[in-house]
């Protein structure tokens, strides 16, 4: 509106406009479940649905006669589309390509990660059933609940992404929703390379070590980076062979013509019907493999994963969480124990130590960059301790402008046992890659 000596519009109030539009959103929402079409939406007709969802937000606007800028208008029109059509409040988070992860820790409190940074974002949600409405649309149409009886879930979005819902008793501040994006495009080696997570000789080291069927276990912490290098080594696996992959939640995307992909199953409503990732190893070797690659081992499949590994299915891939390489042979005894084989320390390190050939670490850094922080070579045992070698190791210089870290990853200048599995499949592998710099 004109002020009173014909000037300028005034602005608004920011929070009688917040208030207005929160109002509006609400009353505009109610009008849509009286007077849309219930059918359109079951057929998933999304651009129908828009068309309708914006003509009956501007006949609600013209009979209450609201003084909305074309702007908001188309505002609320997309939060409203959003609302009915997708997840809520963050549904342009799960659009935005730059964006890894949603976090949802109170209806008022929403987080993202953006380049490997934690970031809070203006996200809101209504209250706390707001969240638990969107977490029911979520696990809903995948046969899962959510409710005290089973206030703990794991999910997957049609696009692949992994969530994880948990609510009260169990989370004291209200429901809790984390999503972990699917790329739809995974990155490749020359990704990685362009990013600074390795070189070029180690990415064409790793890529030779795959083709010579190495056994390589991918370790790291959460977020670090895992399932995408794995999803990188598997890239290099010849096409010619068959490969098996099993998965928590199908996150592997291989190119290979001949790949067959198996997921995990939690139990249903009942209580029956879980499938853990054990059985489906077990059921894998059955299915003459070439190729074994484990999404992640967390439990008594390990043993089966070494066991195979020992038994003719070389070249097998998989990811453990841990801190070190060190840490991931004391991860791997501890899973292999899990399995409920009585078994001495030592019969399992020699297991670990005859199965795995490489470990590759992979961390996040204080920048938010992801990097291989080394590749070390299983040589044996020596009593009873697993000897390893790193190949190649990342040495931090220090932290530069911005907080970026600065370092370099360069060979140790040890070179490796299985040099000769190069030589006998026809792979130039030059000692000078391995030489460390004089500098």
């Amino acid at each position: 509106m004109p002020d009173e000596k014909g000037g300028k519009p005034m602005a608004p109030n920011p929070e009688i406009s917040s208030q207005l539009y929160v109002e509006s959103k609400n009353a505009i929402l109610a009008y849509l479940v009286q007077n849309i079409d219930q059918k359109s939406l079951e057929r998933g007709d999304e651009a129908m649905l828009r068309a309708r969802v914006e003509e009956l937000v501007e006949e609600k606007l013209r009979a209450e006669k609201v003084p909305y800028s074309r702007q908001m208008r188309n505002r609320l029109v997309s939060d409203i589309a959003d609302e009915i059509l997708g997840f809520g409040p963050i549904e342009p988070l799960l659009r935005d390509p730059t964006v890894t992860e949603v976090m949802v820790n109170r209806y008022d409190q929403v987080y993202c990660e953006r380049f490997g940074k934690l970031e809070l974002t203006d996200v809101q949600f209504r209250d706390n059933e707001h969240i638990r409405h969107v977490i029911d649309k979520i696990v809903t149409p995948l046969g899962r609940r959510v409710d005290e009886s089973s206030p703990m879930v794991d999910a997957r979005l049609p696009d692949g992404s992994r969530v994880n819902a948990i609510i009260p008793p169990l989370s004291l501040n209200g429901p809790v929703l984390t999503i972990r994006k699917f790329s739809v495009d995974p990155y490749t080696v020359e990704d990685l390379i362009g990013f600074g997570s390795l070189t070029q000789q180690m990415a064409a080291f790793l890529s030779a070590c795959v083709k010579i069927k190495l056994n390589i276990l991918v370790s790291g912490g959460s977020g670090a980076g895992k399932t995408t290098l794995l999803n990188v080594l598997s890239s290099f696996i010849p096409e010619g062979e068959r490969v098996v992959t099993v998965e928590d939640a199908a996150e592997l995307k291989l190119h290979q013509p001949h790949v067959v992909r198996l997921e995990s199953r939690p139990p249903n409503i009942e209580g029956k019907g879980e499938v853990k990732i054990r059985d489906l190893v077990r059921n894998c070797l059955r299915m003459r493999p070439d190729r074994i690659v484990v999404g992640e081992v967390r439990g008594g499949e390990a043993l089966d994963m070494l066991q195979a590994m020992n038994t003719g299915h070389e070249g097998s891939i998989s990811t453990v969480h841990a801190n070190t390489p060190r840490d991931a042979v004391a991860r791997m005894e501890t899973m292999v124990m899990m399995a409920g084989m009585d078994l001495p320390s030592r019969a399992i390190r020699e297991q670990i130590a005859a199965a795995i050939h490489l470990i590759v670490q992979i961390g996040r850094l204080s920048d938010g960059s992801r990097k291989v922080l080394s590749v070390t070579e299983v040589q044996g045992m020596e009593g009873n301790v697993v000897v390893m070698q790193d190949i190649f190791a990342f040495q931090q210089k220090g932290i530069g402008e911005g907080g970026k870290v600065q370092g370099v990853m360069q060979p140790t200048g040890m070179v490796p046992r299985f040099m000769n599995r190069f030589a006998a499949a026809g792979i130039h592998m030059p000692n000078e890659i391995f030489r460390r710099p004089s500098n």
